[in-house]
């Protein structure tokens, strides 16, 4: 079902939605890359 809500041009909301969009991206890059060298980590031990 489609939302009722319409787009809004306010600029503290944009801020806003901007600001978290930037920290969401940054918690994802700082976690595929713990991730990352825990693979390498195990690979280089385990292996």
């Amino acid at each position: 079902m489609a939302s009722d809500q319409k787009p809004t041009d306010d600029p503290e909301i944009l801020a806003e939605h901007q600001a978290m969009w930037s920290r969401f991206v940054k918690f994802s890059t700082y976690s595929i890359v713990g991730v990352a060298i825990v693979l390498i980590l195990m690979a280089i031990f385990l292996l």
